[in-house]
């Protein structure tokens, strides 16, 4: 296999697949920050929604049979109820929720124009080793690099809003799972077990062994209260279910986002 590194918005992303014909692309790259895309909504639409118009351009031309693409519960916004499945309303707080949505309509229409057997996959929060804690990366990757340096954790709110966090081993086996099955689907990712924010330090300060005090900042525009997902058709659809409880997946994180640990 050849490594490029590229970028999605560029023309040049056809001639890769003209050059390597793939079957199937599984469509992982993203502008993943709701804060940023409030900040920068038209950089967040250029990546996620341009992005993924190029991409399925660049899939058509080159004869791609089916793009698996990983959106996100960020389309849902608030709940009106939960667990969320795949028939509630689609009503994005952010604009990175409104453009994962938009690239899941591309996705369908390049499905009934051109055949491009799509499948989108909606994640709940994904967290694992090797996670990105810089910047605006995943809440449990935050957690552990500030509980491994001794730095007092931050939470935005009361900690008391919900998410529902599924390990990336489950992620993959979902996405292996999609190249298989479900042409045309929608599916959740997840667990369908809601955990607090609060609940989540607590479990990791038990792996930790550490002692540290939550800092609670004022609540971010765009973000979610509740959030927990319906897994019930992705476990119908592609035979598959998450096998990774909360507390297994976080002690296999934080021992891998230790320092030193690769």
């Amino acid at each position: 296999a050849t490594f490029y590194q590229a970028d999605l918005t560029a023309p040049s992303l056809a001639e890769i697949f003209l050059r390597e014909q793939p079957e199937a692309v599984v469509h992982l790259a993203a502008q993943p920050a709701a804060p940023r895309s409030l900040e920068e909504p038209c950089f967040d639409a250029m990546v996620n929604v341009t992005g993924t118009v190029n991409l399925l351009e660049a899939s058509r031309r080159a004869g791609v049979r089916r793009v698996v693409y990983t959106s996100s519960a960020a389309v849902y916004g608030d709940p009106v109820y939960l667990p969320v499945d795949e028939d509630h309303p689609v009503q994005p707080l952010s604009p990175y929720g409104a453009s994962k949505y938009a690239a899941e309509v591309y996705v369908a229409t390049y499905r009934r124009l051109y055949g491009i057997e799509g499948v989108v996959l909606r994640l709940a929060n994904v967290y694992g080793p090797r996670q990105d804690a810089a910047g605006e990366g995943g809440v449990v990757a935050i957690f552990c690099r500030r509980l491994s340096t001794g730095e007092a954790p931050e939470i935005f709110g009361d900690g008391e809003q919900t998410r529902d966090f599924v390990y990336v081993a489950d992620v993959v086996a979902a996405i292996l799972a999609a190249l298989r099955s479900g042409a045309g689907e929608v599916l959740n990712v997840g667990t369908g077990k809601a955990t607090s924010i609060n609940e989540l330090l607590s479990v990791l300060l038990g792996l930790s062994g550490q002692k540290a005090i939550p800092v609670y900042r004022p609540a971010r525009p765009g973000d979610i209260r509740h959030s927990v997902l319906n897994p019930r058709r992705a476990q119908r659809v592609l035979s598959w279910a998450a096998r990774y409880g909360l507390a297994d997946g976080l002690r296999e994180t934080y021992a891998a986002l230790k320092p030193g640990r690769r």
